[in-house]
């Protein structure tokens, strides 16, 4: 009869046991998980995206300062050289030479105040730019955390729902005997979590494989009585 009943009792524990790997399964396949992945690498991007468009807005200010200054220098050296040879009192080769050098620093002038135009539009953009990025990633990271907090909370309540079995399952355990308990756990892990099968009407509740007279009294001479079929341990 104690033999019976740790068998009865290793059934009980298994359907625990069971209901412990659905709700592990259940917390590993949470739809959320999904989605929260797909919210992390969007979020991901846009942080990535919003590094590189401030980095690109700092070298383009960076430019911007450098060619200002240059513009300011040159600048002032063509208000010095003209102011030079409009003075005149020059021999007529340094006034030619004089001459040229101011063509020359008003062509860079020019060209400064160009490029410093263009750098100023282009920051502009750039800063237009890294606003929009800023807030999409903010957007992105609002997503991500909202998805963490209803894994959390879902988690939460699965964790409970598994510490309840978990309290069973360590009151049915001590019932079973310690080479039963071993039989069972190594049975779980190659028969994907079914070690053993109710029989009733000569069928494994395992397997459901019927089994012949014979191989009913096959199953019930081994300790514990197993399937013949699936080998895995008969509650009769």
């Amino acid at each position: 009869m104690e033999e019976l009943r740790s068998l009865a009792d290793l059934l009980d524990l298994q359907e625990v046991d069971l209901q412990i790997d659905r709700l592990l399964h259940e917390r590993q396949s949470l739809p959320e998980l999904e989605e929260y992945r797909v919210a992390h690498e969007s979020a991901a991007n846009a942080d990535q995206a919003l590094t590189t468009a401030e980095q690109e807005l700092r070298e383009t200010s960076l430019e911007l300062d450098k060619t200002d200054g240059e513009l300011e220098i040159t600048a002032g050296r063509l208000d010095a050289e003209q102011n030079r040879l409009y003075a005149g009192g020059l021999s007529a080769r340094d006034s030619e030479y004089l001459r040229r050098e101011v063509e020359m620093l008003d062509r860079k002038r020019r060209e400064a105040e160009d490029l410093v135009l263009e750098l100023m539009e282009a920051r502009e953009q750039q800063e237009a730019e890294v606003a929009r990025l800023r807030s999409a990633a903010e957007e992105a990271a609002e997503v991500r955390s909202g998805l963490e907090a209803s894994i959390r909370e879902a988690w939460k309540g699965i964790d409970g729902r598994i510490a309840v079995k978990e309290v069973r399952k360590a009151a049915i355990a001590p019932l079973v005997s310690e080479d039963l308990l071993a039989l069972y756990e190594e049975l779980r892990e190659s028969k994907e979590g079914v070690a053993v099968g109710e029989f009733t009407h000569d069928m494994c509740g395992g397997c459901h494989l019927k089994l012949t007279a014979a191989e009913v009294m096959d199953a019930k001479r081994s300790d514990p009585p197993r399937c013949i079929h699936c080998r895995r341990i008969l509650v009769v």
